[in-house]
């Protein structure tokens, strides 16, 4: 363990760690706990600064007006926007992904035109790429990795052709953990005039990200596993491409002009964000990247990679347990993803639960990638910074016991 980590004792920034209840979580790949100051953050909004953004021309609404454009631009900040235009607030990461499907998918995706999409895509970045080219004749296709999760640059290459017009993949998979090489990607898919559409659900929260420097053309993340409440997601879009879009939705503050039979939408980045916003949950999410930051990534990094090392030590010593993806314990994102011998994965994430540990029981959104592992379902326990040895060492020692409590021996 770090020695920034010993010295901050994290789990006291959460109100639901300090409740009188047993609670192992590793669930964190689903969604995140919040700390006090990201709580606060949302009920001052609604306390302090409550009106409908960009609407009353009052005191309190140009406050509340600009709590949600302060929040637009920390985000900005965050992944290295130009522009705070650039920056789309969204329910969460698939409204953020179904919003570049149907507002650029559709509109620019002709026939025999081929969507890249890897293996393993959560659901939310390949039921709109199938949606698509259901709507549009496009094709697609599929970038495979290896068995441990990796994109070899050979793999990379081959995928594409000259008729591959998208590229969708996620920049952490929620399976493996491990980092995707998004950079290559994108150099690769920018030579065949492909764009490139990420997924950072699962990176934002664990790495530093610079979309100038990826150079990607859109990326997508949700508040809900940084730390920020459930409601509140970013799309990042470059805004050439983002200004030549059609509308996703229609309504209220989406507007410059309504006649009775046309009307005229207005500037980036309100032309993608109608209806009455979320502004509490993006004041919330600009304080959750506040608290992200004065830990700092590289922190946050040595003490997740730490704690997951330790949990995969003692795993890799349990007869009839294993572990999907690579050896490397840095290689994961605090993802670990696992099945027991003749056990099912229901019946481990219940074992366990008696035990008071939440993990993630299924097929993880990723049904394609475990079809293609042949793992019908697995386990996933996932962690995070304010996660302990203790706990670690508690959840592998519950784990140990799975397969003798369903009366298979030791």
């Amino acid at each position: 363990m770090d020695n920034r980590g010993r010295e901050r004792d994290y789990r006291a920034d959460f109100p639901i760690f300090r409740q009188n209840r047993p609670l192992i979580y590793l669930d964190n790949a689903a969604t995140s706990q919040r700390p006090a100051c990201v709580l606060e953050a949302e009920r001052d909004f609604y306390e302090k600064q409550n009106a409908n953004p960009m609407r009353g021309l009052y005191e309190l609404g140009l406050e509340a007006t600009d709590c949600y454009e302060n929040a637009r631009k920390r985000v900005q900040r965050f992944l290295h926007a130009g522009k705070a235009e650039e920056i789309i607030f969204t329910r969460n990461t698939t409204e953020a992904l179904n919003l570049v499907a149907y507002s650029y998918g559709v509109s620019h995706l002709r026939p025999g035109d081929e969507i890249l999409v890897s293996i393993m895509e959560h659901h939310s970045n390949l039921l709109p790429w199938q949606m698509v080219a259901a709507r549009t004749g496009a094709v697609l296709k599929f970038l495979e990795c290896s068995p441990d999760g990796r994109l070899t640059q050979e793999r990379i290459r081959g995928a594409f052709t000259p008729r591959t017009r998208l590229a969708a993949v996620t920049q952490v998979s929620n399976v493996f953990g491990r980092v995707n090489p998004i950079r290559e990607i994108t150099r690769i898919a920018h030579e065949q005039g492909a764009v490139v559409v990420v997924d950072a659900a699962q990176s934002a929260p664990h790495i530093p990200i610079d979309v100038c420097g990826l150079d990607v053309d859109f990326l997508a993340f949700s508040g809900h596993k940084l730390l920020a409440p459930m409601g509140i997601g970013v799309l990042y879009g470059k805004e050439e491409l983002l200004q030549a879009m059609p509308p996703f939705l229609t309504g209220g503050e989406m507007i410059e002009r309504v006649g009775r039979y046309d009307a005229v939408y207005a500037p980036l980045p309100h032309k993608f964000e109608a209806g009455t916003v979320n502004a509490g949950g993006a004041a919330a999410l600009g304080s959750a990247i506040d608290y992200l930051e004065q830990i700092g990534f590289q922190a946050l990094r040595e003490r997740e990679d730490s704690l997951t090392a330790l949990a995969l030590e003692h795993m890799k010593e349990i007869p009839g347990v294993h572990v999907l993806g690579s050896e490397d314990a840095g290689e994961h994102c605090g993802i670990l993803t696992f099945t027991v011998d003749e056990v099912h994965p229901h019946d481990v994430a219940s074992i366990l639960d008696a035990d008071h540990i939440a993990v993630r029981a299924g097929h993880h959104c990723a049904q394609p990638l475990m079809d293609y592992l042949k793992v019908p379902s697995a386990v996933r326990a996932s962690i995070a910074f304010y996660n302990t040895e203790e706990e670690i060492r508690a959840f592998t020692e519950s784990l140990s016991q799975v397969r003798r409590k369903m009366g298979y021996g030791e």
